[in-house]
Parts: C-alpha cells; sequence; structure tokens
C-alpha cells in the first residue's frame, strides 16, 4: 500500500486563495473581539475567569462597527426558537463555529476545546482566546454565564438536547443549528447577520466558492465517476464518514461520489467484515490527533481483508490530519481542498 501523510506542513503554499487570507487578516484586525486574553488557559475554570472581564474600549469600539443589520433584531433559529437581539452582540459563545467567527473577523469569549487542545489550526488566529473543554460534555450553565455572552450558537441540534438549550437560553439568546457543518452558505450567513458582519460572510464565501469551482476544474480529469471515503478512528474505534466535515467537501462541494455504504449515512460504525463492500476509489484515513485510535488503525491496515481491497492494492490510500478533516467551517474546508488536490492531481 502507498501510504502518503499530508498535513499542514506540507501541502501547498496557499491554504486559504490569496484573497480569502487578506480578507481574513483585515477581519481579525478590525474583528469585535473581547478582552478575554489569558494565554495558556486550558481548562473551564480559567476560560470563566478570564472571559469574566469587560471588553476594553478599543474592542468595544471595534465591535460597533456593524454592518446593515437592524437592532433590536428577532429571528427564529433552526429547531423553532425564537430570540430577540437587542444589540450587536460583542461577547459571542459559539463552541465548534470558531472557524467561522473567525472568517467574519470574532473573537469568542472562550473557543471549544478536547483534553487542553483548541482546534490546531485556527490558533494562529485565535491568540488570547481562552480555552474551555468539552472533554466531558457542554459546560455547565454556571461556567458559561461566568464568560457573560450577549449570544450562545450552537453548532448542531445534539448540543441542544438534555436540557441545555433551555439553561443556555436563560443566561443569552440562543441560536441552534441543527447541523452548521452540514451548510456551509447558510450557516455563515445567519452569523453574519446575527453579529452584523453580512459583508464579511459574503466576501467569505465569494472567495471560498472561487476556490471550489477552481478545484472541481482541476479534479475533474481525476475524478469522473470515482468514489472516495474517509475513515476516522478514535479511542471508540473506527467509523465510515459519509457528507459531514471532509465528507462533505469531498462529496458536496468537489463532487466526488460517496460510497455507497454512507450514502444515506453521515456516519457508520466499520467492522472488518464490511471491508469486502467498500467500493471508494480513494480511501482517506483520519486518526485522533492524540493517537487514541492507533489501536483500531493498526487492526485495519494489517489485515487481510483490508490488503485485499483495490483502493489498498491501487495505492489510493492516504492519511490526512483529523483536526480540519473533521472541523466545519471556510478555513478548514480550504485546507481539505489543498489536501485533495495535492494527493489527487499530478
Amino acid at each position: 500500500m502507498q501510504d502518503i501523510t499530508v498535513s499542514a506542513g506540507k501541502i501547498r503554499k496557499g491554504l486559504l486563495p490569496a484573497s480569502l487570507s487578506l480578507l481574513l487578516a483585515a477581519a481579525l484586525l478590525s474583528g469585535c473581539g473581547s478582552d478575554t486574553a489569558n494565554h495558556g488557559a486550558d481548562n473551564a475554570a480559567s476560560a470563566a475567569a478570564a472571559a469574566s472581564a469587560q471588553p476594553s474600549a478599543e474592542s468595544s469600539a471595534a465591535a460597533a462597527q456593524t454592518d446593515e443589520t437592524a437592532y433590536p433584531l428577532t429571528v427564529t433559529d433552526e429547531l423553532g426558537h425564537e430570540l430577540t437581539l437587542e444589540a450587536a452582540p460583542q461577547r459571542i459563545f459559539a463552541p465548534y463555529l470558531e472557524d467561522s467567527l473567525v472568517v467574519l473577523g470574532v473573537k469568542p469569549v472562550a473557543q471549544w476545546a478536547n483534553n487542553g487542545q483548541g482546534q490546531a489550526y485556527l490558533q494562529d488566529k485565535l491568540a488570547g482566546v481562552p480555552l474551555l473543554d468539552f472533554n466531558s460534555g457542554l459546560p455547565s450553565p454556571e461556567v458559561v454565564m461566568d464568560l457573560q455572552p450577549d449570544l450562545i450558537v450552537l453548532h448542531n441540534a445534539n448540543y441542544a438536547e438534555n436540557g441545555v438549550y433551555e439553561q443556555y437560553s436563560k443566561i443569552a439568546p440562543t441560536y441552534v443549528f441543527k447541523q452548521a457543518a452540514g451548510d456551509l452558505d447558510s450557516s455563515v450567513t445567519i452569523l453574519g447577520e446575527l453579529i452584523g458582519k453580512q459583508e464579511a460572510a459574503a466576501e467569505g464565501l465569494a472567495a471560498y466558492h472561487r476556490k471550489v469551482e477552481e478545484a472541481k476544474a482541476a479534479l475533474a480529469p481525476h475524478t469522473d465517476g470515482k468514489k472516495a471515503l474517509i475513515i476516522r478512528f478514535n479511542s471508540r474505534g473506527m467509523f465510515l464518514m459519509g457528507g459531514v466535515y471532509g465528507g462533505f467537501v469531498l462529496a458536496d462541494q468537489l463532487g466526488i461520489a460517496k460510497s455507497d455504504l454512507v450514502a444515506a449515512e453521515n456516519s457508520l460504525e466499520l467492522s472488518l467484515e464490511l471491508l469486502p463492500q467498500i467500493d471508494a476509489d480513494y480511501i482517506f484515513l483520519a486518526n485522533d490527533t492524540a493517537n487514541s485510535g492507533e489501536t483500531f488503525y493498526k487492526e485495519l491496515t494489517e489485515s487481510a481483508l483490508w490488503k485485499s481491497i483495490p483502493a489498498v492494492q491501487a495505492g489510493h490510500v492516504y492519511n490526512v490530519d483529523d483536526r480540519y478533516w473533521l472541523g466545519g467551517g471556510v478555513v478548514a474546508y480550504s485546507n481539505v481542498i489543498d489536501d485533495v488536490l495535492e494527493i489527487i492531481v499530478p
């Protein structure tokens, strides 16, 4: 098997199109960041303490520079909850939506983390934003209250379950997406409308779509009639990924067909017995960053059934960076596109 590992250090120079890179830089310089700097914070307590400080006059002035959103603004989220924003939000808590906030030039009051690690591919743009660990689930209402948010955004419906929405919505207006990563245009546009950054949202999406079209044209001669599949490994096992995260980029953005195994699934647990059914021409392996899935990775790649798969025999199996292949947003998806181009286009 040809084993090619693609990482942020190996992909071609432009992770983002030049226009998008400039847009992100400009947006971050003028964005509505809160004064929550607490370098090195890596748990809920430190995040809450750092975020309890009020925004500086400078950051408040920057936050006030909104687009054409008229406040008070009343909207209905994707689960049917109505919320009203009295003014442009300045202290935003939107765990796992940091990618989209970066495109809008906004720093949240705290960022999603797992075992003390934030989304690595975003850390250069989230300097000073405290980490809030989600390893044991969503933070308690008390922790969120200490962050003093004036807008809470939950990136999928699962986050709102078990009374979380009811508790969070008492703290601040709370908007819930069904699955923000499944419709990038909609989620980025909605975020832009909520926080008064419609122009930044439109520009970021336009630059991203130009990149998608250029990539599709370059890939078409190599991927027409072909299928792709992502296999994810973590401490719980191994899973086939369907139309979310990197799978969304492959199928919905780049037009590479899904494997029949996940044609109607976002995720499917993989067993060795399923291996003969794998019909993908390109297989991407995303092992957990902390290598928590290493046992399952070895079990799969050392099995005789795995070695009999046509894509494996053809050398079309590639290790990729799970930190953005399993992330959602313009920056993550742009990085995935760069990886796919480097892998498939000579």
